[in-house]
């Protein structure tokens, strides 16, 4: 994790001459300490094979994350122009069967960013969530994301160390 702070650091930082490049380091081992040590979250060390092995799952993820993000963009659009706006918000319980809490968080995310819907808690494997109407809240059921995630973790689940 180290490595991926230090990249990250370097990659808003927008420079890479030997003075960010030390602050960067101290940044990256300081914030690895706080996150392992202060918090208690325990990172899984996944093989270079396992990471090559999650990296079309990720990509098929990001691409199905933004097309739903577009269509529900467009049924937001549509909602707000229409002339009787038909709203019902509403609050479901999505019992998911991800296994991780990385997929689990991953899941509740990726459900905020979805116009429409907002993760309001996850708890175990429960995530409450606010819906702009009964539609959206159908579309939770089932969803693309929880199946790719749920692909994605059992892909991963053998090769990895914790």
């Amino acid at each position: 994790m180290i490595l991926v702070y230090f990249i990250l650091w370097l990659i808003l930082n927008g420079r890479a001459d030997t003075e960010v490049m030390l602050i960067g380091a101290a940044v990256a081992f300081m914030l690895n300490f706080f996150i392992t040590r202060v918090t208690r979250i325990q990172f899984a060390v996944i093989t270079p094979l396992a990471l090559i092995k999650l990296l079309p799952g990720v990509l098929l993820y990001a691409a199905v994350l933004v097309i739903e993000i577009i269509k529900a963009n467009f049924a937001i659009i549509k909602l707000v122009l229409a002339h009787d706006i038909d709203v019902e918000p509403c609050i479901v319980r999505l019992k998911t069967k991800l296994k991780s809490r990385t997929a689990r968080v991953a899941l509740a995310n990726s459900i905020t960013l979805t116009p429409g819907t907002i993760s309001v808690n996850l708890s175990g494997n429960d995530i409450l969530v606010h819906a702009l109407n009964h539609d959206f809240a159908k579309g939770l059921y089932n969803s693309a994301f929880e199946r790719l995630l749920s692909e994605m973790e059992r892909s991963v689940e053998s090769d990895a160390r914790y």
